[in-house]
C-alpha cells in the first residue's frame, strides 16, 4: 500500500515536475472518488490548481504528496455534492434478468466507467478494480473519502481528521460505518489476485476464441456457477451460465468470424475491445469487456457499450476485413 514520503517543499518551485510525478496516481484516487475517468482528470487539473495557488502558504508540515492528496480530497468532495452515485447495473437493486426478458437501456443514469491501467498508478489492484470502486459509489461521499485515506492509503485517523476538518472519532466512526457497508456486499479491497496464472492466461485465449467462434457452449463452459453479466446503459443484469448463454446466442448480433477482440486492461484486470463486422466487411467497436476471474473460470463481466472508451484505452476505431485474432491476444 501507499505510504508517505518526505518530499522537500522545494519540489512546489518546479510545477511541470510536480504534475508529472503525482499525476497517474492522483487520478486514481480522484477516480476511486468519483467513479468516472473525465471528472477525475478535470478534479486533478483542479488539485493543481489549487496547490500553484497555495503553493507560498505551504509550511512543510506534511509532505507535498500528502498536501496534494488532502488538497484533491477535498476538491472530490466539493465536486460530489448533490451528485448522484454512479452504478454499475446490479447495483441498482434490480433483481437479476432471466432468459428472454426485454433490455431497457438508461442513458440517464450516469454510469461508473472503466479506468485504463496506463491512466493510473494500478500497483494497488485491489483498490482501483471495478468490483471495489463500485462498492465504493454505495457509500456518502465522506464515509468514502474516509475509506480510502485510511485502508488504501493508509493515513492515521488523526491525518485523515485534519484532512476532512473534523475529529478522530468521527473518521473512526464513519470507517465503521463503510466497511459495515462493504461487508453487506461480501466486498474487500483484498480479494482479488494481482497476477494472472499460466491457466488464466489459457482460459482468456480460449475466451477470445470461442467469441470469434461465436461457440456460445464454449463461453458458457468458462462461466463459474454463479457467475454475472452486467452491459450499461442497459439496465439489466444476469446470472448463472444458462441465461449469460442465451443473452450471447440471441441478444448479440454477430455470428461466427464476426467479433473479434483486442486486449488492453481496466482497472488493473484483463479487458477486451469486442469489435462487429460491418455490412462493408470491417469491424468497427461494439462494447469493452472487463473481465473478473475466479481461479480458471470467469465469475463476472462488465460490457460497456461506449464507444468511446475504444479511443480512451488506445484501441483503434476500426479494424479491416482481413483482421483475425492473433493465436496469443495477450
Amino acid at each position: 500500500m501507499t505510504t508517505p514520503d518526505n518530499d522537500p517543499g522545494a519540489e512546489l518551485d518546479d510545477f511541470p515536475t510536480l504534475t508529472q510525478r503525482y499525476q497517474r496516481e492522483l487520478l486514481a484516487h480522484c477516480y476511486r472518488m468519483s467513479g468516472s475517468v473525465q471528472e477525475a482528470e478535470d478534479l486533478v487539473q483542479e488539485t493543481f490548481l489549487r496547490a500553484w495557488k497555495a503553493a507560498g502558504k505551504f509550511e512543510g508540515r506534511s509532505s507535498v504528496r500528502t498536501w496534494l492528496y488532502r488538497i484533491a480530497t477535498n476538491v472530490c468532495l466539493t465536486n460530489l455534492e448533490n451528485k448522484p452515485r454512479r452504478p454499475l447495473p446490479a447495483g441498482l437493486g434490480t433483481p437479476e434478468a432471466m432468459a428472454g426478458d426485454a433490455l431497457e437501456s438508461d442513458h440517464e443514469i450516469t454510469w461508473l466507467e472503466p479506468v485504463p491501467d496506463a491512466a493510473v498508478v494500478v500497483a494497488e489492484r485491489d483498490s482501483i478494480r471495478l468490483a471495489f470502486v463500485a462498492a465504493l459509489q454505495h457509500l456518502p461521499a465522506r464515509q468514502r473519502a474516509v475509506l480510502i485515506l485510511r485502508d488504501v492509503l493508509r493515513w492515521s485517523a488523526a491525518e485523515v481528521a485534519a484532512a476532512l476538518d473534523t475529529s478522530t472519532a468521527a473518521v473512526n466512526s464513519a470507517l465503521q460505518r463503510a466497511h459495515a457497508q462493504l461487508a453487506e456486499r461480501g466486498l474487500t479491497e483484498d480479494t482479488v489476485c494481482n497476477e494472472l496464472t499460466p491457466a488464466q492466461e489459457q482460459l482468456l485465449e480460449r475466451y477470445v476464441d470461442a467469441f470469434w467462434r461465436k461457440d456460445v457452449d464454449a463461453i458458457v463452459s468458462m462461466l463459474t456457477a454463479e457467475a454475472t453479466w452486467d452491459m450499461p446503459p442497459f439496465t439489466s443484469w444476469f446470472r448463472g451460465p444458462v441465461n449469460i448463454g442465451w443473452l450471447i446466442g440471441n441478444e448479440c448480433p454477430g455470428g461466427a468470424n464476426d467479433m473479434p477482440m483486442l486486449p488492453t486492461q481496466a482497472n488493473g484486470q484483463p479487458a477486451y475491445g469486442l469489435y462487429m463486422r460491418t455490412p462493408q466487411g470491417d469491424f468497427t467497436p461494439f462494447q469493452l469487456q472487463v473481465l473478473e476471474l475466479d481461479g480458471d473460470r470467469v465469475r463476472h463481466v462488465t460490457a460497456f457499450f461506449d464507444q468511446a472508451l475504444f479511443e480512451r484505452f488506445g484501441l483503434p476505431t476500426r479494424l479491416p476485413a482481413d483482421h483475425a485474432p492473433a493465436p496469443n491476444p495477450r
